[in-house]
């Protein structure tokens, strides 16, 4: 009994170890992109007319723009799930069109998000942003850390009795519109739920 108590403690320790380093990992390019000028990696969003940081959004850029009309979402898995998600208090995430099959193979890939968000508007959905997402005891079975995309962590979110959720990594990736607290932010306050 006082083994398996140990082994717990050790366990809680290193998941909140990883939750740190997640979040200290995530905080520190968001702060940096605030203060640095646009360069040649950086890339406008037509129509937006901000510059948005980091490799890691380029490449969700270029493999979602598949996706820029719901209808190809649809089409390849992706289904709404939540109905639009709004901030507590500031912002909101949009909706959530997850695809349960990238969700469940326990695999992290910048080119094939698990989720793909939109904004809800008098025009039809709008593409905004992607969440990568995978199950936690799945990833933790295999690897010894948290997941990361060109070097950007994946939070660990604990099991959620919002929605009925095991604990999760997630990564909110805001490539088609941009965030001013960051483009790898959960809550966006550029992107809101009141055009449904």
């Amino acid at each position: 009994m006082i083994r398996i108590k140990t082994l717990v403690c050790t366990f809680n320790r290193s998941i909140l170890r990883w939750a740190l380093l997640s979040c200290l990992s995530v905080a520190g390019p968001i702060l940096a992109a605030d203060n640095t000028a646009p360069n040649d990696a950086e890339q406008a969003h037509s129509g937006h007319g901000h510059a948005i940081p980091a490799k890691l959004v380029e490449t969700v850029r270029n493999a979602t723009q598949q996706f820029i009309d719901v209808n190809a979402a649809t089409a390849a898995n992706y289904q709404p799930l939540f109905g639009c998600v709004s901030g507590p208090d500031h912002g909101a995430m949009g909706v959530h069109y997850i695809n349960s099959v990238l969700v469940g193979d326990g695999l992290i890939d910048a080119t094939k998000p698990e989720a793909l968000i939109y904004e809800p508007s008098a025009e039809g959905m709008r593409l905004v942003g992607v969440e990568f997402i995978v199950d936690a005891a799945t990833w933790l079975k295999n690897h010894n850390g948290p997941p990361a995309l060109e070097g950007q962590a994946l939070p660990v979110r604990w099991q959620s009795e919002r929605y009925g959720l095991p604990s999760f990594f997630e990564l909110h990736v805001w490539a088609w519109r941009n965030n001013p607290n960051g483009a790898f932010v959960d809550w966006n306050t550029r992107v809101t739920c009141e055009g449904q």
